[in-house]
């Protein structure tokens, strides 16, 4: 292996990480409240939600393939890559959450003002433990949990910037 290619690595590797916390920052830009229930429905119950995450992802992924491997025309091919991305998205969307509850954990003086960047802080930390390639799965089953938690859970009124509130 020469330098070239360890260098392929690490950048590969540095740009899922900032690929991460930009989709967390999205998310959070994007649906605000159901980013908000998310950390609060992992700060109350991450066990449950870790539950509820294995519980629908494994059905949903293994349709994804099991549709992919029997599918003979091309729709049906990309209806399940659509279907296992779209589950990652959620994941993805639904770990948002995570970041923000570990940005609350690491209050700022600015927080105040900017309150985005807690959500960065607890994205950057969040990117940084997916170098330990355990937690990656564990924090996306855990993620899709939360947010299918937190759909379900008719606690919070919609607001009209938010259009994924019950």
């Amino acid at each position: 292996m020469n330098l070239a290619d360890v260098f392929t690595v690490v950048f590969v590797i540095i740009g899922f990480m900032i690929l991460f916390v930009g989709l967390w920052l999205m998310a959070a830009g994007l649906f605000p409240r159901t980013v908000e229930r998310c950390a609060d429905r992992m700060g109350r119950s991450p066990v449950k939600c870790a539950v509820v995450g294995i519980a629908s992802v494994v059905p949903l992924v293994g349709a994804g393939i099991f549709l992919g491997k029997v599918a003979n025309n091309a729709p049906l091919k990309v209806l399940s890559v659509l279907l296992i991305v779209g589950v990652i998205l959620a994941a993805l969307f639904g770990t948002a959450g995570l970041a923000l509850r570990i940005g609350q954990g690491m209050p700022s003086a600015c927080d105040q003002t900017e309150p985005w960047r807690r959500q960065l802080r607890g994205g950057i930390v969040l990117a940084l433990t997916y170098l330990s390639v355990v937690l990656l799965p564990l924090t996306l089953l855990t993620g899709f949990g939360a947010l299918v938690l937190s759909r379900l859970a008719a606690d919070a009124p919609a607001t009209p910037s938010d259009p994924l509130a019950p």
